[in-house]
């Protein structure tokens, strides 16, 4: 692998004013992802509290640029092997994947330029 860029991010732990503690994730000043506040009683907030009843270890954030909002999530989670297929059939509500060999990259030494 060869790195074409870099970025020098910093993962925070904050509180909202009304004492919600969160993730943020700042790529820059004014340019970061903040996680979905899960009590929130909004759309989101209870599709993130149903989410992470199953899947405690899924993330939703949402880009905030010049603080607005940018209507983009990263999302994703860290799960154990066991829990990548129903994970996956979750999201795809298929298991046609299940048909495919179960390929691993060999991972390359990293170049720095």
């Amino acid at each position: 692998m060869k790195v074409l860029k870099e970025w020098d991010v910093k993962v925070k732990l904050v509180r909202t004013k009304r004492g919600a503690i969160l993730h943020m994730i700042e790529l820059e000043p004014g340019h970061f992802y903040l996680e979905q506040n899960p009590l929130k009683d909004s759309k989101y907030g209870v599709a993130y509290r149903k989410i992470k009843e199953h899947f405690p270890e899924f993330y939703m954030f949402w880009e905030i640029k010049n603080n607005r909002y940018s209507g983009k999530l990263l999302a994703g989670a860290f799960l154990e092997k066991q829990e990548i297929d129903d994970f996956i059939t979750l999201l795809a509500q298929s298991e046609d994947f299940k048909k495919f060999e179960e390929i691993l990259e060999e991972i390359e030494e990293l170049e720095e330029e």
